[in-house]
């Protein structure tokens, strides 16, 4: 009798854990396919930030098929890359795609994807006005890359309060025009005069541009200078050039990425790669779920935080009142 009763929970048991299991993967999402095209390479810091933000949302509804252009360090190889990644997109048939930085809607979206597949195509850090991609189209949304330029000069103010002019280098590209667009249509709101606007393409170049900026601006901001080549055609990193230019340029520095300060710029308002990734994985997926690309308008980022590295503050002697202080990171300079 013991052992009917035993075999029959037994029974009972083993019916619960099948139909547990049934109910548990028939409640659970259904992955996804989301190919992600990267204008630039996986090393490059701020690639690895979206990364991060588009893995927040997806790494658990969906496999992540990455595919990285490398048009920082090869942009004559762009096209040629943008061929391969819809030879890939074909290959894959994605449920949905984002693409990353301008260089990804130019040569890939916009020739191959937009307006020409029904699958979902999210953008983000795109530094362009969206209508230069004709974006929004049928398939294709996105998040804008902007700087916090103002809030970062607004910073650098409270910090060395005689400061009253900035410039700005970067490595020559086509996004460089982008970002000298957004300072020249933002300058009249700005509580520093913009003076100059520098795109050296190579390490030579830019030690000739810091000798002039010396003179034209007291506050210098950084954005990415990786690819700059030595005279010997070594491609150096924004980690080697970085200290160079605190050296030449001897003033405050400011910059728009966290890592920039890590290397030693002395402060930012930080945009943050993370958010540009988050913002195009949850919109992609409200897509792939059904929403229509009309019900999700194109957006941009808006968080930004306040960092200073002490080891810069020290060597320039800026000594602020401890107030400022108050909700800034402070960071040292990475090795």
């Amino acid at each position: 009798m013991k052992l009917k009763w035993y075999r029959a929970w037994v029974g009972i048991g083993v019916w619960f854990i099948v139909m547990g299991g049934f109910f548990v993967r028939s409640g659970e999402t259904a992955m996804y396919k989301v190919m992600v095209v990267m204008s630039y390479d996986e090393t490059y810091p701020w690639v690895q930030e979206m990364k991060e933000g588009i893995e927040s949302v997806l790494a658990n509804t969906a496999e992540l098929t990455y595919f990285f252009m490398d048009t920082q360090h090869h942009p004559e190889q762009g096209p040629e890359k943008a061929e391969k990644a819809f030879a890939l997109y074909q290959q894959l048939q994605p449920d949905g795609v984002i693409a990353a930085d301008d260089n990804a809607q130019s040569m890939f979206v916009v020739p191959y994807l937009k307006d020409k597949v029904k699958t979902p195509v999210m953008f983000c850090g795109v530094n362009a006005e969206p209508e230069q991609y004709g974006f929004p189209a049928t398939n294709v949304s996105g998040v804008l890359e902007r700087f916090h330029t103002r809030e970062s000069i607004i910073l650098a103010k409270q910090l060395v309060p005689s400061i009253e002019t900035f410039g700005y280098i970067l490595r020559e590209s086509a996004s460089a025009g982008l970002v000298q667009l957004q300072i020249e249509q933002e300058a009249e709101s700005y509580l520093a005069k913009y003076t100059a606007f520098k795109t050296p393409a190579t390490l030579k170049e830019m030690m000739a541009d810091l000798e002039e900026l010396r003179e034209q601006c007291d506050l210098l901001f950084v954005e990415t200078l990786s690819g700059l080549l030595d005279d010997q055609g070594k491609s150096l990193t924004d980690q080697e050039l970085i200290p160079l230019i605190l050296k030449n340029f001897g003033k405050p520095t400011a910059g728009n990425n966290a890592y920039h300060v890590k290397n030693g710029l002395l402060c930012a308002v930080i945009k943050m790669g993370q958010e540009q990734g988050e913002t195009a994985a949850n919109m992609l997926l409200q897509a792939m779920r059904g929403t229509p690309i009309s019900q999700l308008p194109i957006t941009k980022n808006t968080r930004g935080k306040r960092l200073l590295n002490v080891d810069t503050m020290k060597a320039l002697d800026i000594k602020p009142k401890p107030h400022i202080l108050k909700g800034i990171e402070l960071i040292t300079t990475s090795e």
